[in-house]
């Protein structure tokens, strides 16, 4: 073998594209992003990306909390059934407002951490090694599952579904993919991200003192735009807040009786003959029956509760009807029985209802027959509804017809 000093040059080693036998990149990724000088834009750096990131992770995690008092109160497992508060009466009012108005600012956020890394999504070759090709993996993942997750939730509170299967499984399902890859990603990039955390983190302080100016205007951009976003929907939820509700598909003053619906009666199949020989079945160990009369000759209360629903909207309002605890003591039903509430409601999901013991025991689940001094209008669910605290709208059941003692 032959001395390089003799004027002979070592074989080089085999690049790692080659190692990997990966094929060349695509003539138009090659003359586009992947030609030299393709990224020349500052702030594509890990400290813009760490504090970008650290606002989406907190929206994603709020979403995810709160997604889950959403699922479990509208599809509670058989043993929670009787153990869900019915308190605060607010709950849900508060925990899906946040879930929606976390789930609009975190589009603008997501945006601008994927603005910060996108060179390095078109790195190539997409791995050099098996753990990076897992990295790589599991990023595609994270992404494709919160842009599907936010914009398929934003369509939601539009209630315009333009795809075959059905929401809500498929939300809850995606919401735990989503989160294992998130936390996945944080394990992975742990290192990055303590070494960039603050201003004198170590990483931070190796990039170059020029950029810090124009990251905080970009950090304070995108700030201006989640707040913009937050400021012109949240008052669908937040009613201090409404005269700014411009963007949001529901305001909480427009509807009957100035209180928004999200079904009318004419879309339930509720037509005046239906309604003309309407009374109100109770079975349970004593079964009886009441027409519309005799539920107003019994003894009325009020309750001021809220109207929460899953598209994000919700409004406090004044009830007035009978107790439903009342209802089943009538009925001889054991003190901690459920209930099941049927409507007169043609199909749907939400036509047949069942309430755990905790709400149909408590004093402030009505009846309703009024709503703000006035009969319930029909596509508030005349003659009666069910109102009770701390409920998903989808519960709260309009047109009701029957109700049934379940032991």
């Amino acid at each position: 073998m032959q001395n390089p000093s003799d004027g002979e040059r070592p074989p080089k080693p085999p690049s790692p594209r080659a190692r990997l036998a990966l094929p060349d990149p695509p003539a138009w990724l090659r003359r586009g992003l992947l030609r030299e000088g393709a990224f020349t834009g500052r702030l594509h750096d890990a400290r813009t990306a760490t504090v970008v990131g650290r606002a989406l992770g907190a929206a994603i995690a709020v979403c995810f909390v709160t997604g889950l008092v959403s699922h479990y109160l509208q599809h509670p497992p058989d043993w929670a059934a009787d153990r869900l508060p019915s308190r605060p009466s607010w709950g849900y009012r508060l925990t899906q407002g946040l879930h929606v108005a976390t789930g609009i600012a975190a589009i603008p956020l997501l945006f601008a951490k994927l603005w910060t890394v996108y060179p390095r999504l078109f790195a190539w070759p997409p791995a050099r090694s098996v753990g990076k090709a897992l990295e790589r993996l599991s990023i595609a993942v994270l992404v494709g599952t919160v842009l599907l997750q936010l914009l398929t939730g934003l369509l939601n509170t539009l209630q315009w579904y333009p795809w075959p299967w059905n929401f809500v499984p498929v939300h809850w399902a995606l919401a735990w993919v989503a989160i294992g890859a998130l936390l996945l990603h944080l394990a992975v990039k742990a290192p990055v991200i303590a070494a960039h955390w603050s201003r004198r983190s170590a990483g931070t302080v190796e990039l170059p003192a020029a950029d810090g100016p124009d990251r905080r205007a970009f950090v304070l951009g995108v700030g201006a735009a989640v707040g913009a976003v937050t400021l012109t929907t949240v008052g669908q939820s937040f009613t201090p807040l409404k005269d700014f509700d411009l963007l949001a598909p529901r305001h909480p003053d427009h509807g009957p009786q100035g209180l928004p619906v999200n079904k009318t009666a004419a879309a339930a199949g509720i037509t005046a003959a239906r309604l003309a020989d309407w009374r109100l079945r109770v079975a349970g160990p004593r079964p009886y029956e009441l027409t519309l009369p005799e539920l107003r000759a019994l003894e009325q209360h009020a309750s001021l509760l809220p109207i929460a629903c899953v598209e994000g909207w919700s409004k406090s309002a004044h009830w007035e009807g009978v107790r439903v605890r009342d209802l089943l003591d009538r009925a001889g039903a054991p003190h901690g029985a459920r209930l099941r509430v049927v409507s007169l409601q043609q199909g749907g999901a939400y036509s047949v209802m069942e309430m755990g013991a905790t709400y149909a025991r408590d004093p402030l689940t009505l009846l309703a027959l009024t709503l703000n001094g006035a009969p319930l209008s029909a596509d508030h669910g005349f003659p009666a509804r069910i109102i009770a605290p701390n409920r998903p709208g989808v519960l709260q059941t309009k047109w009701v017809s029957r109700l049934e003692v379940l032991a």
